[in-house]
């Protein structure tokens, strides 16, 4: 009897020789695509592991361990004055200024998105919405500053 299979190489119906063609054709191909595929999966990543620095010991060995140059600085004794900040314990004090640390590294940079955006010329014109034009064309970011009337620095403290 005929022989079944996916490919039927043994068919000899002139009929279904395109689609033998076609079917090998595809497979070729995905047997060739296939390596280059695994190159866009990246390797199993290892659990993370979670470990806070929250002790002065532990600041001072992380710092020694990523600049053994200078290792661990402190002059103002922040990470050491136990209970010097809102009646917080040592550890609390150092997650505090962590925190803070963080906070204001986001400022930092949405400040400088800010600096930069009235630097292009995609902002440009004045506002006509404001108590005060605002955006003066022409002016670099440090003049623009320095256009702005004190209330409308004011509002922003």
């Amino acid at each position: 009897g005929p022989r079944q299979g996916l490919l039927n190489l043994y068919d000899d119906n002139p009929q279904s020789q395109p689609k033998q063609a076609e079917t090998r054709m595809k497979l070729a191909v995905a047997l060739a695509v296939l390596p280059a595929a695994a190159a866009f999966v990246g390797p199993a990543a290892a659990p993370a592991e979670t470990r806070l620095q929250e002790s002065k010991s532990d600041l001072e060995a992380l710092a020694k361990g990523l600049n053994p140059t200078i290792g661990f600085w402190d002059p103002l004794n922040v990470a050491g004055a136990s209970g010097s900040l809102y009646g917080f314990n040592n550890e609390q004090t150092i997650a505090w200024y962590r925190q803070a640390e963080i906070k204001h590294g986001r400022v930092a940079m949405a400040g400088f998105l800010g600096y930069w955006a009235q630097s292009t010329d995609f902002i440009s014109g004045p506002h006509n919405n404001l108590p005060y034009r605002g955006y003066e064309p022409g002016l670099t970011p440090p003049e623009q500053w320095d256009a702005i009337p004190l209330i409308g620095k004011v509002q922003i403290i």
